[in-house]
């Protein structure tokens, strides 16, 4: 069988100029048909120095004042020809930092092999920071999973479960309790780290949750903004399935439970569900039991410990 090659994601030019407002000093073309898709950052000291072992052209390029500096301190002719055998490797795009004067070698370099000059008036590291956080998320692995994504005191919930069960039900319920609705029905997920997955909601129905029988509510123009987020990273999922009566569910939390979600593995419960039971509460409770984990108590944990010393007491 072949093997299934990796889904690669690119983001245009335009978006990362917007994002940090760059000042755009050469486009070889309109910036939303320039596409990025290494999420890494270089730094081209080294190319600068004339080595390109292991050098990734499809990187952006900083230059900040040490590069600047170093350039400057080389004769003219050299520095022209250290300039062309950089731009001559075509790197999809160069961003001068910290408002850095750009010589007109690296202007005639750049519009001969048609490489994209960006400014800005940030310092070098932490704009490589933005950058990498930006990159990070538009070129993350993703897919989308049918569900409701909720931020519940600060955790963020992905309830799962079968059309009807009553998730957009609890999650309106949250949001008149004060929590906040990142996507109703359809949850693109993106693993924006080793360890994170972060959700969101498609752009054509953010802010939006369908309550059967009523129709398609707007909850950010009900509630206002303070009841919508854009994104939210998911912390816990929780499946809603009907319940089922003989059905063992756990009841004291000792086995911890996780759902793996493109590779990464998510703390998730099972709620059983039938008429009477408070969704929204019990998922409240979910979300601080959670949280209280991360913080180093368990209390299935201890309570089990309690009652083992008990028995051991009585013995």
């Amino acid at each position: 069988m072949a093997k299934k090659e990796a889904t690669t994601y690119s983001v245009p030019l335009s978006k990362i100029i917007g994002d940090r407002s760059f000042e755009t000093v050469y486009l070889p073309d309109l910036p939303e048909n320039i596409m990025i898709s290494n999420a890494g950052i270089n730094r081209p000291g080294l190319q600068f120095a004339g080595f390109y072992d292991h050098y990734e052209a499809s990187r952006l390029q900083i230059i900040g004042k040490v590069e600047h500096l170093y350039l400057a301190t080389l004769s003219p002719e050299e520095r022209a020809k250290r300039l062309e055998a950089f731009y001559a490797s075509r790197p999809v795009g160069v961003i001068y930092t910290s408002s850095l004067s750009i010589g007109e070698d690296a202007r005639r370099f750049a519009e001969k092999y048609r490489v994209p000059i960006l400014r800005s008036s940030d310092l070098t590291s932490p704009l490589m920071a933005a950058l990498i956080a930006l990159l990070s998320t538009e070129l993350a692995p993703r897919l989308t999973r049918h569900g409701v994504l909720v931020e519940v005191y600060g955790e963020g919930i992905l309830l799962l479960g079968d059309s009807g069960i009553g998730k957009s039900e609890t999650a309106i319920e949250l949001v008149k309790r004060g929590h906040r609705l990142i996507a109703d029905d359809a949850v693109d997920i993106r693993r924006v780290s080793a360890k994170a997955l972060v959700g969101r909601s498609p752009e054509i129905i953010r802010h939006y949750i369908e309550l059967r029988g009523i129709g398609i509510v707007d909850v950010c123009r009900l509630f206002g903004m303070g009841a919508v987020k854009e994104t939210e990273k998911i912390d816990l999922i929780i499946n809603l399935e009907p319940w089922e009566q003989g059905k063992m569910y756990d009841r004291l939390g000792l086995e911890d439970q996780f759902t793996d979600i493109l590779g990464i593995r998510i703390p998730s419960i099972v709620i059983p569900v039938h008429p009477g039971r408070n969704l929204a509460i019990i998922i409240e409770i979910a979300a601080m039991n959670n949280r209280q984990k991360k913080l180093g108590y368990n209390t299935a944990e201890e309570f089990n410990k309690r009652l083992m010393e008990q028995m051991g007491i009585g013995q």
